[in-house]
């Protein structure tokens, strides 16, 4: 069953409604340690996790490989239900902020692509999960990470 996910609005908060985004933790395991691929984000090339908005018929397993597809070249397979929840303002241009959530899934990333939508915007890297959770801002996205562990996934 495919799902059609629509903004959450609060009442009173028409302006600032709550958003969903789908996000990725994109990992794989190099002799025997977690490695998670960080992207840069287009506007102030802050360390982040690749997500994105949900996709009209697409479950949020797709979206997610979509996105990280589209924004880190990665081509690869959900191993799990949703890992965690992070909230963060997204800035608009001339616009108010808008306040998300991001839904966490986790990818293990089979390959990577060299060629992908957004290479000429961002910047990707592999690191621990220590230096991943000290790169990222949110506070609780960093706190997932911390905890992250894809062996323990079923």
């Amino acid at each position: 069953m495919k799902l059609k996910q629509k903004p959450i609005s609060l009442p009173g908060a028409e302006k600032t409604a709550l958003r969903t985004q789908f996000g990725a933790i994109c990992y794989r395991i190099q002799r025997d340690k977690v490695q998670i691929l960080l992207i840069t984000s287009r506007g102030s090339k802050r360390w982040i996790v690749p997500k994105g908005w949900p996709m009209d018929g697409a479950t949020p397993v797709e979206a997610v490989l979509r996105e990280a597809y589209e924004e880190a070249g990665v081509e690869g397979k959900v191993t799990g239900h949703c890992v965690g929840i992070y909230s963060y303002v997204k800035p608009l241009t001339g616009q108010d902020e808008l306040p998300c959530v991001v839904a966490l899934y986790p990818v293990r990333v089979m390959r990577l692509e060299r060629d992908f939508p957004e290479r000429s915007q961002r910047k990707r890297k592999w690191v621990s999960l220590k230096k991943a959770a000290g790169l990222i801002d949110q506070p609780e996205l960093r706190q997932i990470l911390k905890d992250f562990d894809p062996r323990a996934i079923s």
